[in-house]
């Protein structure tokens, strides 16, 4: 039988969560928004039946599942209201813009025994998944740096970006939380938890908006050394994660959609697989390993306690934008 998903939020990520939910063919797919065009528009566009305009009464339905994408600061505290019904959550990074009420909702998840997961797509792109898989089976021996770089033209994918959440740091808007918190969890999956950082951000170029749109940071896991440089303003849209090992290095482009390997000094790169995937494909297969969950036949691929990590690690990002000096994760 098709699972009861509640999608909360109508916005782009919300849509996009709808469609590839229902792509699944395993779900049957509900909606919660307060604005009135939002939601007539979005059930209509995707023969959505039960469309809520109100939290409570979306809450009082008893879904099965709750996808949320809201703000980030509405995040944990409708997660602890779904997670009081009985509700799985697959809740949209970052998990929130503090860490006020984390601890709880993850204790209470546990208590319930429900499934939580936080919605951090890179974790699902197959290229990304090989190349963690050879990492971690030590083919290139320890990692021992790596190289983060991200870029696009912002306007050109969200235009519609000065009037959403993304304007203010308070709801989880900005580069940093945005964005650059899609690397910071990438490389923590790659390499293990971020232990101190040390961060440079400046509003460089995106029109209409104050929050950060060009960052630098140096990052330390343990005896990893990483390093990032992202903006929202350059013309490609190019990703690349690059890690650096004993006897080799690993590099994910999702341009290329592939991952490469350089094992010896003056030969060019080899590519080790490339997947033909679609921005969709991610989405869909995240609500195919969600689903999974639920039935006992995967784990979750990033837990609430991952997220929390990061979490915790994008903050204290922003805490040395503040203070220009090296931050403890923790």
């Amino acid at each position: 039988m098709k699972k009861r998903v509640l999608v909360i939020g109508g916005g782009s990520i919300g849509e996009r969560h709808i469609r590839c939910f229902q792509q699944s063919g395993r779900a049957d797919v509900a909606l919660c928004e307060i604005d009135d065009a939002v939601r007539q528009r979005v059930a209509d566009r995707y023969s959505v039946h039960n469309a809520f305009a109100d939290f409570d009464a979306a809450v009082a339905s008893r879904p099965e599942i709750a996808v949320i994408c809201t703000p980030a600061h509405l995040h944990v505290p409708m997660a602890g209201r779904l997670c009081d019904a009985g509700a799985h959550l697959l809740v949209e990074k970052p998990l929130s813009v503090c860490t006020d009420g984390v601890d709880g909702l993850i204790a209470a998840v546990r208590g319930r025994q429900l499934i939580a997961a936080v919605a951090y797509t890179f974790r699902a792109h197959p290229a990304l998944e090989d190349m963690k898989r050879a990492i971690d089976e030590s083919r290139f021996g320890r990692p021992v740096q790596v190289v983060a770089v991200s870029g696009q033209h912002f306007p050109h994918y969200r235009p519609a970006y000065r009037e959403t959440y993304y304007t203010d740091r308070a709801t989880g808007g900005g580069g940093i939380q945005y964005g650059l918190t899609h690397l910071v969890n990438a490389v923590e999956w790659l390499v293990g938890p971020t232990t101190r950082v040390v961060a440079d951000a400046e509003h460089l170029l995106l029109d209409g908006v104050d929050v950060e749109d060009t960052v630098h940071v140096i990052a330390r896991h343990a005896d990893v050394m990483t390093v990032y440089g992202f903006n929202q303003h350059q013309a490609p849209s190019e990703t690349s994660l690059t890690v650096v090992c004993e006897h080799g290095t690993a590099r994910f482009e999702i341009q290329g959609q592939k991952w490469m390997t350089a094992v010896e000094p003056g030969k060019d790169w080899s590519v080790e697989a490339e997947f033909p995937f679609e921005r969709d494909d991610a989405f869909i297969r995240q609500a195919d390993r969600f689903l999974d969950i639920i039935e006992g036949r995967a784990t979750p691929a990033c837990s609430l306690e991952e997220g929390a990590q990061t979490l915790r690690t994008i903050l204290a990002i922003l805490k040395s934008t503040e203070q220009g000096t090296w931050i403890a994760v923790g």
